[in-house]
């Protein structure tokens, strides 16, 4: 990721649209492209905070129980982190989950209770709520897996800033997904999204920045 300041959501999300990991089911097919550039000053945190809040979509979904999740609803008043990525990602969706994971658990029990961790699948057609509750459990049992209609999936994305594409297969028989590799927080006291990171984010950073977070305050 290139260095950036913090910018207008609507901004952002013209520039996210374009930064796209393309996870394939073996290594080799995996790599990443750079968010469009924005002139910024050398950024010295991981996170970028957003003059202009996100709305938070406006999603109902399966998860991993089979149930109804209403996404506005289930996480109204709770500081909230969102991906979208898939359970067959080779290296950034589980490295990402598994630096999310390793940092909450760094808090004190109470925290660790408020916080909520949602990922939403972009391969729905294979990540079934079973499939992507077993995958979701070995990260951390809290976090929230998503999964249904596809096309819900990729419009509650770009009303955040990330671009998805369905996933495709190439003619080896490897099954790419593109999806952006953001996450994003939502404040607790607004339920608007004002803070994001990039894939490269550390759990040690996390863990800094999730304190406040979880408060509703910048990191």
């Amino acid at each position: 990721m290139r260095n950036r300041k913090a910018v207008t959501a609507v901004a952002f999300a013209a520039a996210a649209a374009l930064a796209l990991s393309a996870c394939g089911s073996d290594g080799d097919k995996a790599g990443s492209s750079s968010i469009a550039d924005v002139e910024a000053s050398p950024k010295t945190k991981a996170a970028t905070v957003l003059h202009q809040e996100f709305t938070k979509p406006d999603l109902v979904l399966t998860d991993t129980d089979g149930k109804k999740y209403d996404l506005r609803e289930a996480t109204k008043g709770k500081p909230t982190l969102i991906y979208f990525g898939y359970t067959n990602c080779p290296d950034v969706c589980p490295l990402t989950m598994s630096n999310i994971s390793v940092a909450k658990r760094d808090l004190p029990k109470a925290d660790q209770e408020k916080l909520q961790v949602v990922f939403v699948t972009t391969d729905p057609e294979r990540d079934t709520p079973a499939s992507l509750g077993t995958w979701l459990k070995a990260q951390d049992p809290s976090f929230v897996g998503l999964t249904g209609d596809f096309p819900a999936i990729q419009a509650a994305a770009r009303q955040i800033g990330i671009g998805i594409e369905p996933a495709t297969k190439e003619k080896d028989g490897t099954v790419v997904s593109m999806h952006g590799a953001q996450v994003v927080a939502f404040s607790p006291k607004t339920d608007g999204g004002y803070v994001l990171y990039g894939e490269n984010t550390t759990a040690e950073e996390y863990a800094k920045d999730l304190p406040k977070l979880i408060k509703g305050e910048n990191p």
